[in-house]
């Protein structure tokens, strides 16, 4: 890490330290009620608490009673959730954008459909993946992937549709044959929408997974959460979002990592 990013990190940090400083000082002086908004070292406390082991290590591999605290389980269980998820409705709306952006008469007859189911939120379909799927993973996800698909599906139909024409044409003048032009001239001139895609995608499943486990599963980071709401755990429910907020954030700076890295050409850089 360079001094440039690591100044953009510091200045990055300016206001979070602030917000929780601010928030220490109203705990401190008694002005919020602990019990509804509960200090930033009392959820540190209980943060600390939900990552440890819950049995002392006896015997056996260290590094399996590492993670057998509540909170590393759930961390991966919800993160399972994400990648199978996000994987199934980004394999299913790839080729389906692909399709729809370079052809016309596949546009026409399946726009309107697309248009229809796209501004309804995962979140509704959720009496019917508990009718069609029952509880457990399938209908968490379900949702997942229905999250992640209609973000990937709108980002590479515009990508492929918005290729600039003047590509096209000197592919044409040049006796590029159709699948010529769609693997070496259109697929990768819609690549930067179709990552754009799978950052908001991939983002969108992380936000469905928490929902999701409220209220189909018995594990994982949401239903932890609604889990310390029904015991008014309030250090609990913050420590989860907290946890929620820090893996987000990973998962965004390592899809704006893959980004610049597969892009390196769009933006002229070498190395």
């Amino acid at each position: 890490m360079n001094s440039r990013q690591l100044r953009e990190v510091g200045i990055g940090l300016v206001v979070p330290a602030v917000v929780i400083a601010l928030w220490q000082l109203a705990a401190v002086q008694g002005l919020v009620n602990p019990q509804v908004l509960p200090s930033p070292l009392a959820v540190l406390r209980k943060w600390i608490e939900y990552l440890l082991p819950l049995q002392p290590h006896v015997d056996g591999s260290w590094l399996a009673w590492a993670v057998s605290g509540e909170l590393m389980v759930d961390s991966l269980t919800s993160m399972v959730r994400v990648l199978l998820g996000f994987g199934i409705g980004a394999a299913l709306a790839l080729p389906l954008g692909l399709a729809m952006g370079a052809n016309a008469r596949v546009y026409a007859w399946l726009n309107p459909l697309v248009q229809l189911l796209r501004p309804i939120p995962p979140i509704a379909y959720i009496p019917l993946a508990i009718l069609w799927f029952g509880l457990g993973n399938p209908p968490a996800v379900f949702l997942i992937a229905l999250g992640a698909f209609f973000p990937v599906l709108i980002n590479t139909i515009a990508g492929v549709r918005q290729v600039d024409a003047i590509y096209l044409r000197a592919a044409r003048n040049l006796g590029a044959s159709e699948r010529t032009m769609f693997v070496r001239v259109i697929l990768p001139a819609a690549v930067p929408y179709i990552l754009s895609g799978v950052r908001i995608g991939i983002g969108t499943a992380f936000i469905v997974v928490i929902v999701s486990e409220m209220i189909a599963v018995n594990n994982g980071l949401g239903f932890r959460i609604l889990e310390a709401r029904e015991y008014f755990w309030s250090d609990k429910i913050m420590a989860g979002m907290a946890t929620i907020g820090m893996l987000g954030l990973a998962i965004d700076i390592g899809m704006n990592r893959l980004n610049n890295y597969l892009l390196r050409w769009h933006r002229g850089l070498e190395n």
